[in-house]
């Protein structure tokens, strides 16, 4: 089991990782982690922790981490917001068939304003595609 852990473990953070060089070749077989840096997804800046230099092997595995992150955050985006569709599908069907009237008071105004905002942006933005496809 040992043999199978990773040369590299990443912490994930709000805004990246802590990123840990894993090491199991020492007298006693336990499982060492060494910081060797900190990553910044939303910028890609990578530091390496204190004095250290960083490897090839030490970048090529933060890139791919990064790319890896990237992509799976991206793809929580696109999920968090059909999960959204589903919601507003929710809602309808709850505004239509089970809210009372003084349910539909308190939530009525905000969700008119937060719709209201949404399709515009969402027309604005379609509206430049459009331009830019011409």
């Amino acid at each position: 089991m040992v043999s199978d852990l990773p040369e590299h473990f990443f912490r994930v953070k709000e805004n990246g990782a802590l990123v840990f060089r894993v090491d199991t070749e020492n007298r006693q077989r336990r499982i060492e982690m060494d910081q060797i840096a900190t990553v910044n997804i939303r910028n890609g800046e990578v530091k390496p922790h204190g004095d250290r230099r960083l490897s090839e092997e030490d970048m090529a595995a933060i890139t791919a981490w990064m790319a890896e992150r990237n992509a799976l955050l991206m793809a929580r985006d696109v999920d968090d917001i059909l999960r959204t569709v589903d919601h507003l599908n929710l809602t309808t069907h709850w505004v239509q068939s089970r809210a009372t009237e003084a349910q539909l008071d308190s939530v009525t105004d905000t969700l008119l304003l937060a719709m209201h905002d949404l399709r515009s942006v969402l027309v604005r933005k379609k509206a430049d595609r459009l331009m830019k496809g011409e």
